[in-house]
């Protein structure tokens, strides 16, 4: 990717946590030792979790656990630890400094949303009398921190690329990128998508696939991702002010519905999971996906941070709604994650990224 590479290293702490590849800013600290941020376990701590979620009354239904009745609360209490150094502690109202007058925009589906809500909420507990208010048009919530002059911000937009209505019907056009008119201007972008790429039948929300100028029913989903991302990664090398704007990816956030694959095959879904996986490494491996966003971001010559949650999240297994979430006892998900949770140590960790 450049000069930029996906591994992180500890440099001194006054110059924070950056993820690089063979560049040391300003000359600095080249000889620090190498921690991966992506690469440890989860260890149960009391002064976890980050906030208490019955203070966020704006967390959505189908990410509100234990108001719910999720009945039990370990699951909040974990903490990531990486093997070679430590996370510093999330601090909202240093955070909220950092970005005063300034503005923050996450982009891509409910998983987006999963964080952007955890991030509203980690601020808003930092700072529970400071004036806010939320509002919507078209598919971007913004949440303001009047005070601050902060916009936290969220594009709904699935695929990146866009979905366009004509004639034939609803056309999904991996060459086209026209809704990144939205994410021009912004200080920090959080991108996201791959959950949507596999859906089929009612809930596909496109009727044909088009892709250098040849329109057809369908093609490999992997594909379509990957040139999804391509398009999205020449968008950032055309549009990308690196002296402006910090750009992440969330990485691919993985579901749990097999319980082969934490070796536990009589488990058929994530409900009744009440502690993470306590090693390092999840049993069923890691998702092709990753792979091919790890290549894409590659390409990009621009600097981009890929928040590589993938082993981590994967080892949490508990943390999903299960029959807590927006469905209840008929509709099971473990794919998002309860709040407080998992997406508030992705923040946790963008927020080393900035220190």
């Amino acid at each position: 990717m450049g000069s930029w590479v996906h591994s992180s290293f500890c440099v001194a702490r006054i110059l924070g946590l950056l993820l690089l590849v063979g560049f040391v800013p300003n000359g600095g600290a080249s000889e620090e030792a190498s921690c991966d941020l992506f690469k440890g376990r989860w260890v149960l701590d009391e002064n976890y979790p980050l906030y208490n979620p019955s203070s966020c009354p704006f967390i959505e239904r189908e990410f509100s656990c234990q108001k719910n009745g999720r009945p039990d609360h370990f699951y909040t209490q974990y903490r990531w630890q990486p093997h070679d150094c430590d996370l510093a502690r999330f601090d909202g109202v240093d955070f909220l400094e950092r970005f005063r007058e300034k503005s923050i925009m996450f982009v891509g589906d409910s998983l987006s949303r999963n964080q952007w809500q955890s991030l509203t909420c980690m601020l808003h507990s930092a700072v529970p009398n400071a004036n806010y208010n939320v509002t919507r048009v078209d598919d971007v919530s913004v949440f303001t921190f009047t005070d601050y002059g902060l916009k936290v911000m969220l594009d709904r937009n699935v695929y990146l690329v866009d979905v366009v209505r004509e004639k034939i019907g609803r056309v999904l056009k991996l060459d086209s990128i026209v809704g990144g008119k939205l994410w021009k201007e912004i200080d920090m972008l959080i991108f996201n998508t791959w959950h949507w790429w596999n859906r089929r039948g009612p809930s596909q929300p496109w009727d044909y696939v088009e892709v250098g100028g040849r329109v057809s029913k369908d093609i490999d989903r992997m594909v379509a991702f990957e040139k999804a991302l391509m398009t999205w990664a020449g968008w950032v090398d055309s549009n990308i002010d690196p002296a402006k704007t910090k750009v992440f990816f969330q990485g691919i956030s993985p579901s749990h519905y097999n319980g082969s694959q934490w070796d536990e095959p009589k488990a058929r879904s994530c409900v009744g999971q009440k502690v993470p996986l306590l090693g390092s490494t999840y049993p069923g491996g890691l998702p092709p996906a990753l792979s091919v966003l790890k290549n894409a971001l590659s390409k990009i010559t621009k600097p981009v941070t890929l928040l590589d949650v993938t082993n981590l999240s994967l080892l949490r297994k508990d943390g999903h709604p299960s029959i807590y979430g927006l469905g209840g006892t008929t509709a099971m998900d473990c794919s998002h994650w309860c709040l407080c949770g998992v997406p508030d140590t992705w923040n946790e960790i963008l927020y080393n990224f900035i220190l």
